[in-house]
């Protein structure tokens, strides 16, 4: 081992101790901020994943739209068959309705769909929580559970629909009066697009309500696990004929997708400050250091010791604080995140707001999701600004002038 180094864990290890308490401040500085750092992103990326999940189990992988009525779907349904990346393909209305349930009005987003297709693109029947899926027919709707609660209705329960064909036909003297429907089973489906306001009826029943004839308004598609949405987007939309367009969840959901990412960056920004802290206190214990081994730092200077040792010796000590401050904060994270659940339940149940994860984020649980890259970042800067910190003190050492060193007592 070089003598600088040997040095450098001396002065952090001196003898008859097992470590200073400076390195050992130091040390705990640094790991508490890459646990900081580990658990923040891995719990962001978690949250990020589950809302990525949830938008393509309630949207499906593509959906191909004209912003109008499409006529064709049917020749459309054919050729996707025949595509070998599609694993099933749905036609779909959609639209917004007025809905009163004993005198309680509501304007819910309302969903024609196939019921022959739909459970293949978009599994509505695992989101019943109430009633079923296959009591739906033409005369009847699913309501999404925040609909239900806002207008009191139940499984049973007889609600009227009010279109706007309603009033277009009123404009040419037609008097067209609001549908009656039974309410069939209620849905949660854990996404807040789709639980806050939405309603589900049958296609057939979309289209006479909109006065679409036989047209739809576009086409739900679901691709074998591992193809790519949005490459296979784009090979859709040079298949297909004008104005129909395909567009990926990724492309739907893109200003959303951009906060999530957005968020967590910030997060990283804000909090590699912590880290930025830890390394101000390895430098100004290292400084303090350097000023008492002045005359060490002499000695070493007059018996042939070179400024660029000295300068390694002191950023060894910054590199090893960060080396271990990060593999201690990176373990304790990783404990910290199996547990997760267990902390959180207790405190929520120590400060009595156990339901304020559904009722607010829809989980129960917190999501986590480990990617690699984010330990490689916060590690390899944990430790760039640790062995940064010991170049301030490390670069006064190496100044010194030999012959001042040694008179100063």
């Amino acid at each position: 081992m070089p003598w600088y180094f040997y040095i450098a864990l001396k002065q952090l290890f001196p003898t008859g101790r097992p470590a200073s308490f400076f390195f050992l401040l130091s040390v705990v500085g640094v790991m508490l901020g890459v646990m900081i750092l580990v658990i923040v992103q891995s719990v962001m990326g978690g949250f990020g994943r589950v809302y990525r999940e949830k938008i393509v189990t309630t949207n499906g992988d593509i959906r191909i739209e004209t912003g109008g009525v499409i006529r064709d779907h049917a020749d459309l349904l054919a050729y996707l068959g025949t595509r070998p990346e599609v694993k099933a393909a749905t036609p779909y209305a959609h639209g917004f309705v007025m809905l009163e349930h004993r005198n309680r009005p509501a304007f819910p987003a309302i969903r024609g769909v196939d019921l022959e297709r739909e459970n293949a693109v978009i599994p509505i029947s695992d989101f019943v929580i109430l009633g079923g899926f296959d009591a739906l027919d033409d005369e009847s709707v699913l309501l999404s559970s925040n609909l239900a609660k806002s207008v009191r209705a139940s499984v049973g329960s007889t609600v009227e629909v009010f279109t706007p064909l309603m009033l277009e036909k009123l404009s040419q003297d037609e008097i067209i009066l609001p549908r009656e429907l039974k309410v069939v089973g209620i849905y949660e489906t854990g996404w807040s697009d789709f639980d806050t306001n939405t309603m589900v009826c049958t296609l057939r029943l979309m289209q006479e309500l909109y006065g679409l004839g036989d047209g739809v308004h576009g086409i739900a598609l679901r691709l074998h696990p591992h193809i790519d949405a949005v490459a296979f987007s784009r090979v859709l939309n040079e298949a297909i004929p004008k104005p129909k367009q395909a567009m990926s969840w990724m492309d739907m959901y893109q200003d959303f997708l951009w906060v999530l990412r957005l968020e967590k960056n910030i997060m990283f920004f804000l909090l590699i400050f912590i880290v930025l802290v830890a390394a101000f206190v390895i430098a100004n214990a290292q400084l303090l250091t350097v000023l008492r081994k002045t005359r060490e730092i002499g000695l070493i200077g007059a018996i042939g010791g070179r400024p660029g040792q000295l300068v390694l010796c002191y950023c060894f000590q910054g590199f090893f604080i960060g080396f271990l401050g990060t593999a201690f904060g990176v373990a304790g994270a990783l404990v910290s995140l199996h547990y997760r659940n267990d902390i959180i339940h207790a405190f929520a149940a120590l400060t009595e707001s156990q339901d304020t994860l559904v009722k607010f984020y829809q989980f129960a649980d917190i999501p986590v999701h480990y990617v690699a890259s984010d330990f490689v970042i916060i590690s390899v800067c944990a430790l760039i600004l640790s062995t940064l910190a010991g170049f301030l003190p490390a670069w006064r050492a190496a100044t010194m002038c030999p012959a001042e060193a040694l008179r100063i007592e």
